[in-house]
């Protein structure tokens, strides 16, 4: 897939325990964004933070939670993005998206022995 050098950067927080449909959210996510086509997508687990409750979350070992905040990053076109959102719509029930222009350096994969 080829991106333009101009993209857009979709951020989603959530929490680690949060669910869809029984299943990890940012994992709902992320099978969504790959069944669209979308150039990729990257879950990256908080050690600590707060939301909308103001409620702490930390992975210190004295107070040990487990709903750690989640970040799933996808880089995409506009166009492409605009596509999931309906299906954020419907699944995130708390959290934080948001959208920036990116400028894209570089997006390659490695080369298969067959080609």
């Amino acid at each position: 897939m080829k991106l333009p050098s101009e993209g857009y950067l979709l951020r989603i927080f959530v929490g680690e325990t949060d669910r869809h449909k029984g299943k990890p959210l940012y994992e709902e996510i992320v099978l969504k964004a790959r069944e669209l086509n979308l150039a990729g997508a990257t879950v990256t687990r908080g050690i600590m933070g707060f939301g909308a409750h103001s409620r702490i979350h930390t992975a210190k070992v004295l107070r040990l939670s487990e709903d750690l905040p989640v970040i799933i990053e996808i880089v995409d076109t506009e166009e492409n993005l605009k596509l999931l959102w309906p299906f954020l719509d419907e699944a995130v029930g708390e959290g934080l998206i948001t959208v920036e222009q990116v400028r894209v350096i570089r997006y390659t994969h490695a080369k298969s022995e067959d080609s």
